[in-house]
């Protein structure tokens, strides 16, 4: 799906992930005193991927997607592990968020250096 946002404005991108990211804390509400991510709602990648993806086309897009996946699937990045602990929803969504931050710095690095 974020194929399609591709050649969309930064401040598009921004709004996505915004929604993406609302419609996550809500999706995650019910299973939050779970204190588990369900495997089956995706939405909280799907706003980790695209606040990784903010302005970004071409390879830095995929370095950015890799880099925010690999972040959220071993959280072996600073902060991602931490942002999983956190209580509720917070804690199922804020993790991909994170990571995707980690891929949005990445990709804009590799933007630059290309």
């Amino acid at each position: 799906m974020s194929l399609i946002w591709w050649n969309a404005s930064w401040l598009a991108h921004v709004g996505v992930f915004i929604a993406f990211a609302l419609l996550s804390l809500w999706s995650a509400r019910p299973f939050a005193d779970e204190h588990a991510d369900p495997g089956w709602i995706v939405i909280d990648e799907m706003a980790g991927t695209f606040v990784a993806v903010i302005g970004l086309a071409g390879w830095p897009w995929l370095v950015a997607v890799v880099v925010a996946r690999i972040g959220d699937i071993f959280k072996v990045l600073p902060g991602v592990a931490p942002a999983e602990r956190l209580p509720g929803a917070a804690g199922i969504t804020l993790d991909d968020i994170v990571a995707g931050l980690y891929g949005l710095a990445v990709g804009w690095v590799t933007w630059w250096l290309l």
